[in-house]
């Protein structure tokens, strides 16, 4: 996130400390798109968040054009060989259960068995992450060294886990601004023991609400809302999409931000947004870099969100995507190896730039007619000489482009600064009577 000196190094790394020790809480809980698991984590979420809500969308519900699936209670789960020793079992890995299996309580062979088991023969130390939450059927999941040490012989498969109607759960928060003009937060904590790819969001998320709450004079609502992913945000929307599609402004869908390898953005589908232009420009000031990607990568919540008909400018900030990173959906996907405090401290202070970008803009306007005279209002230097306009030089660029057309974003851009550069001299200029600020027009 740019050059930082020990000290800030440290700063971040304290910034993002206490969002990693709730991930850490939140590590052991099996999760799914539904049940005990996603509930106890919104709950925790909740002591942070009190006035979330949680919201309970029941099974066999038609929202949009999926129906809400039953809901899903594990256990249990273990396989014993031959020899009767424990194989695998689900006490020592949420992964070791495929997500949704049926119940089973079989002695099979190990040719029976075969097809029941997953595993990843290019990465052989990682249990991999597999569901089937629409198709009836059950497994496990082991590392492929495991799987290759099996013998021929009888095996006991027992699963204990139930489908029932019930529902799936939806958190949901709404902080009131002066507008009732909306941000859209959204993440998702479906998926058990992963940290990039799913404690990193939630976590992130509850923690930039914190702050949000905290600010004043907030221009904007912000609905931010914690889901399982796809069939939860599909929920949501099914309830909630008149008022989202008149009211949203901009929006995010929070998800892979605690590693420190790269930074990464995902645009909208449509592409330049206000979502949009505030991360490119956010990410161009506030990183060494970072790696964009086309709205055909998608594979996440953006996808219902921006959805034909939807049409939500909704765009994602990363640090290594899903899908990009060698431990993703895996065992590997740790709270050591992948996702750090300073990683996580790192992508809540560029999140709290983009609000704070967002907050500031404007439509700034001159008052007068030609190039105002600062001197005599005290903002050019009295003596003109070799370079002493280079301290102002940014101003009489502002007021250049202030001509009621332009966004304080699309100045800052042109001027090839950040906007919270910009802010505090609009802020002089506005005292100084030289300049009128407008609320951005959002249609």
């Amino acid at each position: 996130m740019g050059a930082k000196t020990i000290e800030g190094l440290e700063q971040t790394e304290a910034v993002g400390r206490p969002i990693h020790d709730l991930a850490r809480r939140l590590w052991p809980i099996n999760r799914s798109i539904s049940g005990p698991g996603l509930r106890e984590t919104l709950n925790i979420l909740r002591e942070l968040l009190p006035a979330m809500r949680l919201i309970e969308v029941p099974s066999g519900s038609q929202v949009l054009d999926w129906i809400v699936p039953d809901e899903w209670e594990n256990s249990e789960g273990w396989l014993e060989g031959p020899d009767g020793k424990r194989i695998i079992d689900l006490a020592d890995n949420n992964l070791h259960v495929v997500g949704y299996s049926e119940a089973v309580d079989r002695t099979m062979s190990l040719e029976e068995l075969q097809p029941h088991l997953h595993s990843l023969p290019d990465q052989p130390d990682a249990i991999p992450y597999v569901t089937s939450y629409y198709n009836r059927t059950w497994g496990f999941c082991l590392t492929e060294s495991q799987r290759r040490e099996l013998r021929p012989g009888e095996y006991h498969a027992r699963i204990e886990a139930r489908h029932f109607a019930g529902s799936i759960t939806v958190g949901e928060l709404i902080i009131s601004g002066e507008s009732d003009r909306e941000v859209l937060l959204s993440t998702y904590c479906c998926h058990p023991s992963m940290a990039n790819n799913e404690l990193s969001g939630p976590c992130l998320t509850a923690f930039l609400a914190q702050w949000i709450q905290g600010l004043e004079n907030r221009r904007y609502t912000y609905r931010i809302v914690f889901v399982p992913e796809m069939i939860g945000s599909i929920a949501y929307l099914h309830h909630n999409i008149d008022d989202m599609k008149a009211r949203t402004v901009a929006g995010f869908n929070i998800t892979c931000v605690g590693d420190e390898r790269i930074w990464s953005y995902l645009p909208s589908r449509a592409g330049n947004t206000w979502a949009d232009r505030v991360a490119r420009h956010v990410l161009t000031h506030s990183t060494d870099g970072f790696t964009e990607y086309t709205w055909l990568d998608r594979a996440s919540d953006e996808s219902n969100y921006c959805a034909p008909g939807v049409d939500l400018p909704v765009a994602s900030i990363m640090r290594s995507k899903y899908g990009t990173y060698p431990e993703y959906h895996t065992s590997k996907d740790d709270l050591e190896r992948v996702v750090s405090p300073r990683g996580l401290g790192e992508s809540l202070q560029l999140y709290q730039g983009v609000i704070e970008a967002l907050e500031a803009d404007c439509i700034p306007r001159t008052k007068v007619l030609g190039e105002p005279q600062l001197a005599r209002r005290a903002l050019y230097p009295s003596i003109s000489k070799k370079g002493s306009t280079e301290g102002v030089r940014t101003m009489l660029d502002l007021l250049s482009l202030a001509d009621g057309q332009n966004s304080l974003l699309a100045i800052a851009d042109c001027c090839r600064v950040p906007i919270g550069h910009l802010v505090p001299i609009v802020d002089q200029l506005v005292d100084a009577d030289l300049l009128d600020r407008f609320p951005l027009e959002h249609g």
